[in-house]
């Protein structure tokens, strides 16, 4: 009797521990069911990416990304990745989103779907200050830096030539700089956010920067996959919360306090 007992007082144990651990699943599956999506960006562009002292991936970008992320019941994961092929990732699965400056265009357009626009920027020519550069057109002759891959670096091409000499192409906004400073380029075209983020923190080097209304406005946009309406539905919607509650406008005035409304 005793040893029945013993095996059903077993049994009942064994049937309370499977309730309890019932009772917890939908707890655990909900928990496991949010998404971490892998996001691309190139973390040598800031204020938008850019690594602080601990190698962390910080930014504009991102914590516009992660706000949308929030309201959207889903996480993003960034991951520095080359702007030169950044597309490439996207498109072999290797990530499933971008966020890095990427300015939407017609011919981007066909490879990847992006989100609404995030961000309004345009080009800035940054030459020394003795430099008699005035507008884009006074670059003719002179040796012009630009990111690979960028808009900048097709705008240079359409007004330059794409085999001419004089265009020199780098990896990052950040190695343009350090050729202008050292002479290896009489100019350099980038993205307004980034130019003066760096010529206010670098003043020693005596850079100032150009307005042409000749270049024109562009609108950011986070990529995907082509075809991928869900992931894309989800940003979208993520993007147009961010932007009714405030949150969209207090990251905006961290990153450009001189120019938030």
């Amino acid at each position: 009797m005793k040893r029945i007992f013993n095996l059903g007082l077993c049994a009942l144990s064994a049937a309370l521990l499977l309730t309890a651990c019932g009772k917890q699943e939908p707890k655990t599956a909900a928990a496991s069911q949010q998404i971490v999506y892998m996001v691309g960006a190139e973390a040598t562009f800031a204020p938008f990416e850019y690594q602080n002292e601990q190698k962390e991936i910080v930014g504009f970008d991102v914590d516009i990304m992660n706000a949308i992320a929030e309201k959207g019941g889903f996480k993003s994961k960034f991951v520095n990745t080359p702007f030169e092929g950044i597309f490439n990732f996207l498109a072999q699965g290797d990530r499933d989103l971008l966020a890095s400056a990427i300015t939407i265009t017609d011919e981007r357009k066909k490879t990847v779907d992006f989100s609404d626009p995030y961000f309004e920027a345009n080009q800035l020519i940054v030459v020394p200050k003795n430099s008699k550069v005035t507008n884009f057109a006074d670059l003719k002759n002179m040796k012009v830096g630009v990111q690979s891959a960028t808009t900048g670096d097709e705008i240079v091409q359409k007004w330059l030539g794409k085999s001419n000499p004089n265009i020199k192409r780098l990896e990052s906004a950040t190695l343009l700089m350090k050729e202008l400073a050292g002479g290896g380029v009489e100019a350099v075209i980038s993205d307004n956010g980034v130019i003066k983020n760096y010529i206010k923190n670098n003043s020693s080097e005596g850079f100032r920067f150009i307005t042409d209304p000749a270049l024109p406005k562009e609108y950011y946009g986070i990529a995907v996959k082509k075809g991928n309406a869900e992931l894309l539905t989800k940003v979208n919607q993520g993007l147009a919360a961010i932007k009714v509650d405030g949150s969209y406008d207090k990251i905006y005035t961290k990153y450009f306090p001189d120019t938030a409304e």
